[in-house]
């Protein structure tokens, strides 16, 4: 009975860390939307976003590990203003025609306790690829209360040079620098 007892204790043991496995959480389209803000001449700061957002979240919660992979439809930019937009689309700036997408791999995450802290990865904007580091702000994983499935939803940001990807026309006039705001929500498969 002892030997039957601390046998079953110790099966339980290996088979509990087993027992959890990685999820893969679907983004949400309509709750995920990356943004980016540059400074426009020293006038102001603009704000655009992408409406297009797909990908997924992979998240191991017992092993402390997560894969992120996201690509964004840089022809869904929405800058409030439609011939702007044609013009943010234009060669001289993200290209659309030719790079119609740009993605996000994550090559690591850091996890502080149960919470990713930073994301780190590869960026390629108009076939150009740099390694960021994504700083995540907040994050949640738990029941979503309206669809009661397992979610995530996290805020993350980074800063980029637009010229590093090939499209810094008029720089430094209009800021070099652009900061990267995502906000994204994602549902486990």
């Amino acid at each position: 009975m002892k030997k039957t007892l601390i046998a079953a204790l110790f099966t339980s043991l290996i088979a509990g860390p087993a027992l959890a496995a990685p999820q893969t959480y679907v983004l949400d389209p309509t709750h995920t939307f990356p943004r980016f803000s540059y400074d426009h001449m020293g006038l102001s700061k603009q704000i655009l976003r992408f409406n297009k957002t797909t990908g997924s979240v992979v998240l191991d919660k017992g092993a402390k590990q997560a894969q992120v992979d996201v690509t964004i439809d840089m022809t869904s930019i929405d800058t409030g203003f439609e011939t702007f937009d044609d013009h943010i689309q234009a060669a001289d700036f993200l290209d659309t025609a030719t790079y119609p997408t740009a993605t996000f791999k994550s090559t690591k995450v850091e996890f502080d306790g149960d919470k990713p802290v930073s994301i780190k990865g590869d960026l390629k904007i108009k076939g150009i690829t740099k390694p960021v580091t994504l700083t995540v702000t907040s994050f949640f994983n738990g029941p979503h209360p309206m669809l009661e499935k397992d979610s995530i939803g996290a805020n993350a940001t980074t800063v980029i040079k637009r010229s590093e990807f090939n499209a810094g026309k008029f720089a430094p006039g209009v800021g070099d620098e652009v900061t990267l705001d995502i906000a994204l929500e994602a549902i486990v498969e």
